[in-house]
């Protein structure tokens, strides 16, 4: 699997670029990639996205710099900013890996290995989607709280700190997962992020960790998703300073070189 460092880039050409490389992964044009980026600011609207979660008018936002998409990924609506390390895997989970919730599950893995790294554990709530932590002691997750539990064995406040949406046709998959290392979390206010109202976002940084750069976790994150998928990670490629018009045919080069037969 052939990871690469795009830098930091808007939402709507990576967008592009990603259909463009997905329509090529399942003709088995290219191999497996994962793309990795910031993003300028941007709220993203998934396909079950609702109008009332968006808390400002589009012209207030586009007046703050802050772009509005809608995309084709699974779940509501979000919010991508720098500080945040984004990784779009497009690959095959044919033959041996098509199951949705493990390759889910796979992703959430991913972020929560990263993290540790810090000093942070993270676990699952049930029925919510994405990669939960305890704000008021960070480094050990309890789980979700629960009218059968205990005072004290539960997370006293939760809060998201990685965010999980995901397309897949013929088992190849597209979007991916948005960690929040350090990106200014003021910037969620203007949406309610995946539809959520109990429980609030948070990001390494603002649970005290040591903030290591974004472009330092990329290809510990390509490391660890293709261990889990059970891909050699071959080649990590720093792909920042390719032009937006030339970053097709550059990855598509790059792809061809990891090709699939």
């Amino acid at each position: 699997m052939t990871g690469v460092w795009l830098g930091r880039r808007r939402y709507a050409p990576t967008y592009r670029l990603q259909l463009e490389l997905f329509e090529a992964r399942k003709r088995g044009d290219v191999g497996d990639l994962m793309l990795c980026l910031e993003h300028a600011p941007v709220i993203t609207l998934g396909r079950g996205a609702k109008a009332e979660h968006l808390l400002e008018s589009r012209d207030v936002l586009a007046a703050r710099g802050v772009d509005v998409e809608e995309t084709d990924r699974g779940g509501e609506i979000t919010l991508h900013a720098p500080g945040q390390l984004v990784g779009y895997p497009i690959v095959g989970l044919s033959p041996d890996r098509c199951d949705v919730r493990r390759y889910v599950r796979d992703l959430m893995s991913t972020m929560r290995e990263l993290i540790a790294r810090y000093g942070i554990d993270a676990g699952e709530m049930p029925g919510l989607v994405g990669l939960w932590v305890d704000a008021e002691r960070p480094a050990l997750w309890r789980g979700p709280p629960s009218a059968q539990q205990p005072e004290g064995t539960a997370a006293q406040r939760p809060a998201k700190i990685g965010a999980i949406g995901v397309r897949i046709s013929r088992w190849v998959t597209m979007h991916g997962f948005a960690l929040n290392v350090a990106p200014d979390l003021s910037l969620f206010r203007s949406i309610i992020p995946c539809g959520v109202t109990a429980y609030g976002v948070c990001s390494m940084q603002s649970l005290g960790a040591a903030v290591p750069e974004v472009s330092d976790l990329a290809p510990l994150a390509w490391i660890q998703l293709a261990s889990r998928l059970g891909r050699a990670a071959e080649t990590f490629v720093d792909a920042s300073d390719v032009p937006e018009h030339e970053l097709g045919r550059w990855l598509l080069s790059a792809g061809r070189a990891n090709r699939v037969a």
